[in-house]
């Protein structure tokens, strides 16, 4: 499957319209000479006579209707806010063009109060934080700003695309005219978002310090992201290889095959010999190849009465975390009333497919829940004495404990279910909005929120963060880190956003952000984003999720790529493209860099996750490890080619 083979990134060029243009010009040079052929018959009056005129028609007192029709003419246009805007049709297929939608249009930021609102505000009308800023665009636009409309700019055309029940291109005459609208549209995104006017003092409220570099990208440093990669995919003289090859490699189709005994709900891939597929009913064991996951034919089927817990739990486990050297998998499930939280876990032999217990969740005797729960490194799913992970809900990070205080293995036989020990943690008082987490090979732990803000902490301490990267105004829902921490994966509903936690300390030495405040050079993001063509075919109501980092577990590997999923798409990024700053796509950029090189896979169902496979799968004619895609009924296996 390649990249998206739509017109969307190609210029808008004029001469497309040349034969229409032309027929305008020619309407007006007729009209021109017919107006001039009319003054040269016209007969000539003196002054005295027109004055003689004007004063008989005062003294008619001649009234006229207020609703008399004016003679037809052109709407008025906004010469100040000019544009030409386009309609992009044809979706991805090999007719997808643009086609002028008009050819003089014009645009206003207006304040209103709902989007319907016939009235619109000026800036000053409204208290701070009452209305909303709309983007206006000839009769035919009318949107909230924010990041749905997917806005993508093309400074060398004077040009953004957006989305808005279809794809649409607005294109400036000017330089300025295009700078000054990308400038207030991003004025217009921070006041909606923070409901503060964008102020280089509001940013820095908002921001802080420590970050002017997210707040103006073009005073960034971004040298620590050339100094963050190992070498691995640079020359001699540390310039960045040419991508050019490395983007033609494809993705080749190795298997497909029907999930067995109901819909998945999760992966869970492993190391070793096998992987797994969660599902409604049961756990279906795959066996690992060099060119993805095929059925061994072994289907673990639940108990419902063992799952269905006495604390409220639901049947139907939504994940599922490998433990013990891959013998034993922790199965999550949400409320029965339908909250993702949950008060206890299910512990499965995969040996003898038996759910062997059901663990409880409670600290000093008071039962408690947990949103989501992850293993204590990147790799420790290997160790076969493993008997910590950790947990998280919307205020607390924790590691639990399957052994008592003393570190004795608990009995499992007993009928009442044991209670899993916390090990360490904290619970915060208020405000933390905990959505989701990741650890890296040393076990270091990111945490994403609700408000956007993105935490790092170290393996020893989980009360106060070690950095706190600030958010861009969109929620969190996933996260991801490399296996040396040096690099952090955020997952939004319409971006992602990859940080650079390295920085250099007062005594010269490099450091993450794990380990230590990163102090007041901290560089500026990178955000991954769809084209607004291919945002669009995703759909309306299909967000991005599950972002994840190519799967490494040895010190020394670098990670290659990057997946994420939306709708019917797996979306896969180079890693090294991303990062590296002379990539085209950053050139010309206002704002933070954006990068849309990207390739598809697209499945004819909603896709439910995709996850590489741990790189000691990785072939020798192939430079990754295969992808895993699940859809609820299929599960998809794709290697790279190594074909150059």
């Amino acid at each position: 499957m390649g990249a998206s083979q739509s017109r969307e990134g190609l210029e808008l060029s004029d001469s497309e319209y040349s034969d229409e243009e032309e027929v305008e010009e020619r309407e007006e040079e007729h009209y021109s000479e017919k107006h001039a052929d009319a003054e040269d018959r016209a007969p000539q009056v003196s002054a005295k006579t027109l004055d003689e005129v004007d004063s008989r028609l005062n003294a008619l007192k001649l009234k006229y209707p207020s609703n008399a029709s004016p003679s037809p003419q052109k709407p008025k246009v906004d010469l100040r806010n000019a544009a030409k805007l386009y309609l992009h049709i044809g979706g991805n297929t090999p007719k997808a063009k643009w086609v002028v939608s008009e050819k003089l249009s014009y645009y206003k930021f207006v304040k209103k109060l709902k989007i319907d609102d016939e009235d619109d505000y000026d800036e000053d009308e409204l208290r701070r934080g009452e209305g909303f800023w709309v983007l206006k665009i000839g009769e035919k636009i009318a949107v909230r700003v924010s990041t749905d409309l997917q806005m993508k700019f093309f400074g060398d055309q004077r040009r953004v695309d957006f989305v808005d029940r279809g794809v649409w291109a607005l294109k400036f005459f000017l330089d300025e005219e295009y700078r000054g609208f990308v400038t207030k549209f991003q004025d217009c995104l921070f006041e909606n978002v923070y409901g503060l006017r964008a102020t280089e003092e509001n940013k820095l409220k908002i921001y802080g310090k420590e970050f002017i570099g997210w707040v103006k990208p073009e005073e960034s440093d971004d040298a620590m992201w050339e100094d963050a990669d190992d070498g691995e995919w640079k020359t001699a003289d540390k310039r960045p290889v040419n991508f050019s090859d490395r983007e033609s490699q494809d993705l080749l189709e190795e298997f497909e095959e029907a999930a067995t005994g109901g819909g998945i709900q999760s992966l869970a891939l492993g190391a070793l010999d096998n992987s797994f597929l969660v599902s409604d009913s049961g756990v279906q064991v795959v066996k690992n190849f060099s060119h993805g996951i095929h059925g061994k034919g072994v289907y673990v089927k639940f108990d419902d009465k063992k799952l269905e817990s006495s604390s409220g739990n639901s049947g139907t486990p939504k994940k599922g975390l490998l433990m013990r050297g891959e013998t034993n998998m922790m199965l999550m499930s949400p409320l029965k009333e339908g909250k993702s939280p949950t008060t206890g876990l299910h512990q499965l032999d995969i040996e003898t497919g038996k759910i062997v217990t059901e663990w409880k969740f409670a600290k000093d005797g008071v039962d408690i829940t947990m949103k989501d729960i992850t293993s204590d490194s990147k790799g420790s799913q290997l160790d076969p004495s493993e008997s910590t992970f950790l947990g998280l809900d919307n205020n607390n990070l924790c590691q639990w404990d399957m052994r008592d205080r003393k570190g004795v293995v608990q009995k499992i036989a007993d009928a009442n279910p044991p209670v899993l020990h916390w090990n360490q943690g904290h619970m915060f008082s208020r405000g933390t909005n905990f959505q989701c987490f990741a650890t890296a090979g040393d076990g270091s732990i990111v945490v994403g929120s609700l408000d956007g803000k993105i935490r790092l902490y170290s393996r020893t301490s989980m009360r106060q963060a070690k950095t706190a990267f600030p958010g861009l105004g969109s929620p969190i829902t996933s996260v991801d880190v490399t296996y040396d921490g040096k690099w952090v994966l955020g997952t939004t509903d319409t971006y992602l956003i990859l940080i650079c936690t390295l920085f250099t300390d007062k005594d010269g030495r490099t450091k993450t952000g794990f380990s230590g405040r990163m102090g007041n050079k901290i560089p500026a993001p990178r955000l991954l984003k769809l084209t607004p063509v291919d945002a669009h075919l995703a759909g309306a109501g299909n967000k991005f999720h599950a972002g994840h980092f190519s799967w490494v577990t040895e010190s020394g590997k670098q990670e290659k790529h990057l997946v994420a999923t939306v709708g019917k798409f797996s979306v896969i990024w180079n890693f090294q493209q991303v990062k590296n700053s002379a990539h085209h796509c950053y050139e010309k950029q206002q704002g933070l860099k954006s990068c849309y090189c990207y390739k598809i896979v697209l499945k004819d169902e909603s896709i439910i996750e995709s996850r590489f496979m741990h790189d000691k799968f990785a072939s020798g004619s192939s430079p990754e490890a295969p992808l895993v895609v699940a859809t609820p009924m299929k599960v998809t296996s794709f290697s790279m080619s190594g074909k150059r």
